[in-house]
């Protein structure tokens, strides 16, 4: 009841507040400032959500750490659970209101930093939900990761959920272990170049590009003009290339793997996760919770209490080990098209990617 009061006090001393705010104003000024609080007002009812919550964020946006599974009061060592989920990309989201959010391999290298740094942690869990995405940003988190353990020495357990294939995988072989889920699917083991050409269709409406370039080459891969037999040759010595290291990532990852066994599977088709175990390319078929013991198991903490931790930035939620990073913000858009992140940019994208419905 004295919430409520308090509350009901409170909107009616903000309301005065801005009563005399507005008689401070007089004349034109005075009807345009209620007309813009009344449109907005509307706009805020009618468009935005029904309900905000308003949490203070620190400035610095430093990481916070979760618990979200304690085994007894008394535990102190810890479990550190990181997330590699979406499409990879180096890129940086856009927010709400328009601007940036942080760069994605940014955020992954500052927790993996936090882990690091933290005596209690004794291994990471490494939760993967992607079908992967650019080929450089994969080999970024993939080499991270490797750093991560020279520097330390602490195990890593990977754990694949709903979809880990291609950069997913790719990310995946830095582990000491895999585990997947009994629906995980996975492989995908192959590098995909997405070059779009909408020279026919600019023909059809009308509309021509004039290119002046310094060389013969400058435009491969242009969406303005159909490839060139000399320009497909180009772009596929270069996937030959990323091909061939992917190969030797799973290699080095799974070395009971004979060489033309693994060029056989190689060739970009997916697997569910009994079909992968009994290839080699996952170590068990099990849980998340099969995954943390399997930590713990490496980090000789078996028997023992243990904190399983969290990294996230300041204001997120997050209540268990199925936790994951924040969903998309909310949108006004009565129609919303989202492009995928590689047709976003013109320019040819090279991909550890699975995505057949593109």
């Amino acid at each position: 009841m004295r919430r409520s009061l308090a509350g009901v006090y409170g909107m009616h001393r903000a309301s005065r507040n801005l009563d005399a705010a507005v008689k401070g104003v007089c004349g034109p000024q005075r009807s345009c400032l209620l007309f813009a609080l009344f449109d907005f007002a509307l706009y805020a009812v009618g468009c935005g959500p029904t309900s905000f919550l308003i949490t203070p964020v620190p400035t610095e946006r430093a990481l916070v750490e979760h618990v979200v599974q304690r085994d007894s009061f008394w535990a102190h060592r810890k479990i550190a659970l990181i997330d590699v989920d979406g499409v990879i990309t180096s890129g940086r989201p856009p927010s709400l209101l328009g601007g940036e959010e942080q760069n994605p391999i940014a955020v992954f290298r500052e927790k993996l930093d936090q882990a690091a740094k933290d005596k209690a942690v004794k291994a990471l869990v490494l939760r993967i939900d992607s079908p992967g995405g650019g080929v450089t940003a994969s080999d970024l988190m993939y080499t991270e990761l490797k750093r991560f353990k020279a520097k330390t020495g602490k195990p890593i357990v990977a754990v694949l959920l709903d979809l880990a294939a291609s950069g997913g995988y790719y990310i995946a072989c830095a582990a000491d272990r895999i585990y997947a889920l009994p629906t995980t699917v996975t492989g995908s083991i192959g590098v995909i170049m997405i070059a779009p050409e909408i020279s026919g269709t600019m023909q059809k409406i009308g509309l021509k590009t004039n290119v002046i370039k310094s060389g013969e080459m400058k435009d491969a891969g242009s969406p303005f003009r159909e490839m060139t037999e000399q320009d497909r040759a180009v772009f596929t010595g270069m996937i030959r290339s990323m091909y061939e290291r992917f190969v030797e990532v799973v290699a080095a990852a799974r070395p009971g793997i004979e060489p033309e066994q693994l060029r056989k599977l190689a060739d970009g088709r997916v697997y569910l996760a009994p079909q992968a175990r009994e290839l080699g390319l996952i170590d068990e078929v099990g849980s998340l919770h099969d995954a943390i013991a399997a930590a713990k198991q490496a980090a000789g903490l078996e028997g023992k209490d243990i904190l399983v931790v969290e990294y996230a930035l300041p204001s997120a939620h997050r209540p268990n080990v199925y936790a994951q990073t924040a969903g998309q913000p909310w949108q006004v858009n009565l129609i919303n098209v989202e492009l995928p992140a590689w047709l976003r940019d013109p320019a040819p994208q090279f991909l550890y990617l699975w995505a057949p419905g593109w």
